[in-house]
């Protein structure tokens, strides 16, 4: 069992947080479900509110804290008006009228991160990146239990981070998203990662720099800094004083790539450990990915041999670069979780033949001419759908063959007509699924059983 009263103790000193205080708890999701539980564990005054009629956490809310009061529909004024504290749900804008007229009125801002920053001594391994977090974090998650040590997951990914808390836990891994980030205040992660930076979730932040130093947030502290030396954003992160470790597959530094004796091996500095056609994921993006994993795992003292064998058995994750089948020699792949340019051109880096693309969705408000040049060089045709479809033809302009439809079902259907034996098929839209889709779960799903479909 946890140990409230020293959580308690923990929180009023970092968070000026306590059974006095008033929490305005802003949205009603998985994680402001879970702040509802941890906060009433600690017998702190709370209240949710949520802009939408109903929650979809709601009934669960009621049933469990029936005292709790509940404001739906809208940000009511009065609510934040009480309030001395703000834990915004990754979900919700900060840049809300009422959000920031409580905050000029003195309300503190918090995060369940802080929460659960503030609750454990347990070392915190944070991911976050534009793409591949949650593959990392998996991959981590996977080599910790395989070494003995008691690994939990989650954050961004699946369980909120509350939720993970337990005393038996020996090693936290935590994916972040830049939402999170930008409202985390008290995060000193035992290591930490920015795995790349690409254009995503301009919408929110203030262009790419203002996105970049949103992710920079997860260096705050003292622990080791994992950076990627191939990515130019993220190699000026480097802090002056800090441990540092590198990984790469373009340069011979830290965990990085090397040819010995015909074969091309993953290396921890001057050390083989492990060959690299022992991983079985598909793509240079993902042998990035493991030598991030290991380069973290190494740094909370994992041992090498455990992770590499976990990594000989690694799947991956759902919707990400997932084989769904091989129809009259063509390949299928599932990728919907690239729900941005850059999660796109790292998939489509992986392919040495040119493939057919099925992209589109919401886009974000990215530049959608940074995909053309990985188009040119890697696709034979690209089958468009969603809202943002015009506006990616328009930056193609002709330079490879495109077509337009109306969901995934019919563009399953359309590439279908387009392939040939050998050919792959690749959902990776470059795009969030938003705008037609509940989220690309549903949309990976949606493609999956429009290809099964053609299997039948």
């Amino acid at each position: 069992m946890m140990n409230r009263d020293a959580i308690a103790k923990s929180i009023e000193t970092q968070l000026d947080l306590n059974q006095d205080s008033k929490v305005l708890v802003v949205g009603l999701g998985a994680t402001g479900f879970s702040v509802a539980k941890f906060l009433s564990f600690l017998s702190i005054p709370f209240a949710v509110i949520d802009s939408r009629d109903k929650p979809p956490l709601n009934d669960a809310l009621l049933a469990d804290y029936p005292d709790t009061p509940v404001f739906t529909g809208g940000f009511d004024a009065a609510a934040f008006d009480v309030a001395t504290h703000l834990i915004v749900s990754p979900g919700v804008s900060l840049q809300e009228k009422s959000i920031q007229q409580a905050l000029g009125l003195g309300a503190k801002l918090a995060s369940d991160i802080d929460l659960f920053a503030c609750s454990t001594s347990k070392p915190i391994v944070a991911i976050t990146g534009s793409n591949g977090k949650s593959t990392v974090t998996t991959m981590l998650g996977v080599m910790g239990n395989a070494s003995g040590v008691k690994t939990a997951i989650g954050g961004n990914l699946g369980t909120p981070a509350l939720d993970l808390l337990d005393d038996t836990v020996e090693l936290y891994a935590i994916e972040l998203s830049s939402f999170q980030l930008e409202r985390v205040s008290v995060l000193n992660a035992t290591v930490a990662t920015v795995l790349n930076v690409s254009e995503d979730h301009l919408d929110r932040h203030n262009g790419v720099q203002g996105y970049a130093k949103e992710k920079q947030k997860i260096f705050a502290g003292n622990g080791v800094m994992v950076l990627n030396e191939d990515d130019e954003i993220v190699k000026k992160m480097q802090c002056d004083g800090r441990n540092v470790e590198f990984f790469s597959v373009q340069k011979k530094i830290g965990f990085h790539l090397q040819k010995k004796q015909g074969e091309i091996w993953l290396m921890n500095h001057d050390e083989p450990i492990m060959r690299q056609q022992e991983l079985p994921l598909e793509g240079l993006h993902n042998v990035a990915n493991a030598l991030a994993a290991l380069a973290m795992g190494s740094a909370v003292g994992l041992n090498t041999d455990a992770m590499c064998n976990a990594l000989r058995k690694f799947k991956g994750l759902s919707h990400r670069m997932q084989r769904v089948a091989d129809v009259k020699g063509v390949a299928w792949i599932n990728d919907s979780k690239a729900t941005n340019i850059g999660a796109c051109v790292a998939a489509l880096q992986g392919y040495q033949d040119k493939v057919i693309l099925i992209a589109g969705g919401d886009a974000k408000g990215a530049d959608m001419n940074d995909l053309v040049p990985m188009l040119k060089e890697k696709t034979k045709s690209v089958v468009l759908m969603g809202k943002d479809a015009d506006r990616i033809d328009a930056a193609i302009n002709g330079c490879v063959p495109t077509y337009k439809v109306e969901n995934v079902k019919q563009a399953v259907q359309l590439a279908a007509t387009l392939v040939a034996e050998g050919d792959s098929v690749l959902l990776s839209p470059a795009c969030a699924s938003i705008d037609q889709y509940k989220n690309y779960q549903d949309r990976g799903d949606k493609f999956t059983t429009a290809v099964m479909e053609l299997v039948a």
